[in-house]
């Protein structure tokens, strides 16, 4: 598939012409500059074309090692795998210094280039457009990314600059949806700040893909990245780190930890990674909470591995913690890792395939009431105010997660421990551990009722 990649310097709507081009907010956007740090991907269509295009981190100077040298290098790896490369300018402001010395740098990677000055609308913005000519990159294209104003102008000026690929780009838009076919699991990775989240994504997939460091926070935008493990297809998704609600700082952080929040709502499977030498703290307890209300699978991944002595008991006590501190998913698997040496890799891999089926489980309507039966016998609900509580009838509803609906009479006075004693017994019945379960009541329509 043709890929094109937006570059240009930090604040000049880079990520907006991203979301414009993909059709989603995929990408933050803030007024401030140097939002964007790792490079995301997504699908693209302008017109009847369709590639894939890369946001990418604004081009700037940096120290050797620094945080600023690393999202350069992130860029440069975009700019070798791209066929194409937009060159964004603010036209507004027009051609600065900066934009001078990066339009060298892209006229030496002799790729297709086309000159995007964007944020022309208005007078102002025509006017500082127009000098951008003297950047010795041919005529600029007018856009206005944020109104969506240029793109047509955009279109055509591919069209000219690819000719060939865009017409191969405008074939394979009717076959995408055999191409399309086979769906991608998607597995949301998440947690707190320097859990090793981009670390790990970064082992399994073979590459420095995600920008790492010893630098709190460095993940900000969901990061969606396709992987096939064995004959599996996954869209694995690193999340920015989750602090408490009282210690996020800032608009930025406010919009990365919302973006990490809607990863998990639209994930299928969610990794909770811990760091090993701190478990279980507050903050992680409170996201897997979160996990079970959006009714998401969970897998609990235990990352620093590599730094624990005596993993044998330190295993079996992480486990036992698992089931005391949330009940509500009884049995999650509790799987160690090491993003650093790529221990339990597979093991972690397994467990999502695994827990994936158990979340899309659908268990026949005769087989729950086989189960029911006895176990009300052994265990019946009690009585309320002198008032008998029948069960009657079980089915399940749908699955994703699995959501049973109990029939009934007197329903409404069931009390909620004897309903988490039915979920408990479901769970451990037809093997639905670490999943969240559904679970709603019916009362019977009584056939004697006059109305």
């Amino acid at each position: 598939m043709l890929t094109i990649a937006i570059i240009g310097r930090p604040n000049v709507g880079k990520s907006t012409l991203f979301n414009r081009l993909v059709g989603k907010r995929l990408a933050l956007v803030d007024d401030q500059p140097g939002v964007t740090r790792d490079r995301r991907e997504g699908a693209a269509h302008l017109g009847d074309l369709t590639f894939r295009v890369i946001d990418t981190a604004g081009l700037a100077e940096g120290a050797h090692d620094s945080l600023s040298a690393r999202m350069r290098a992130q860029t440069e790896t975009a700019i070798a795998e791209a066929d194409a490369i937009f060159f964004v300018i603010d036209a507004r402001a027009g051609p600065t210094a900066s934009d001078r010395h990066f339009a060298e740098l892209l006229r030496r990677a002799d790729k297709p280039l086309i000159l995007v000055a964007n944020k022309a609308e208005g007078r102002s913005g025509e006017a500082g457009a127009y000098e951008a000519f003297a950047l010795g990159l041919g005529e600029p294209v007018l856009i206005s990314a944020e109104h969506g104003e240029g793109l047509a102008d955009l279109y055509a000026a591919l069209r000219v600059a690819m000719p060939e690929a865009t017409a191969s780009a405008a074939r394979e838009v009717d076959n995408n949806s055999a191409a399309d076919a086979t769906k991608s699991l998607s597995v949301a990775v998440v947690g707190r700040p320097n859990a090793g989240k981009s670390t790990l994504l970064n082992r399994i997939l073979g590459t420095d893909r995600l920008l790492t460091g010893p630098e709190p926070a460095i993940t900000r935008d969901a990061i969606g990245l396709d992987y096939q493990w064995r004959h599996h297809r996954l869209r694995l998704v690193d999340t920015a780190g989750l602090r408490k609600k009282a210690r996020i700082e800032g608009t930025l952080e406010q919009l990365a930890v919302a973006d990490a929040l809607r990863a998990v709502r639209f994930a299928e499977v969610v990794v909770l990674l811990l760091d090993a030498e701190i478990p279980f703290e507050k903050q992680d307890l409170a996201i897997a909470d979160l996990v079970e209300r959006e009714g998401r699978a969970l897998v609990i991944g235990v990352n620093k591995w590599d730094l624990i002595d005596a993993p044998g008991s330190r295993l079996r006590q992480l486990r036992a913690d698992a089931e005391r501190w949330l009940p509500q998913l009884r049995g999650t698997p509790v799987v160690p890792v090491s993003g650093l040496t790529g221990f339990g890799i597979d093991k972690l891999l397994l467990a999502v395939i695994t827990i994936d089926k158990v979340w899309n489980r659908r268990i026949a309507t005769s087989r729950l009431n086989r189960w029911l039966a006895p176990t009300l016998e052994e265990t019946p609900p009690p009585a309320v105010a002198g008032r008998r509580i029948k069960i009657r009838y079980i089915t399940q509803a749908k699955t994703r997660p699995p959501h049973f609906i109990l029939f009934g009479t007197q329903l409404e006075h069931l009390p909620e421990s004897y309903k988490r004693f039915l979920v408990n017994s479901l769970r451990q019945s037809f093997e639905l551990a670490g999943v969240p379960i559904r679970m709603t009541l019916k009362n019977a329509k009584n056939p004697y009722d006059a109305g």
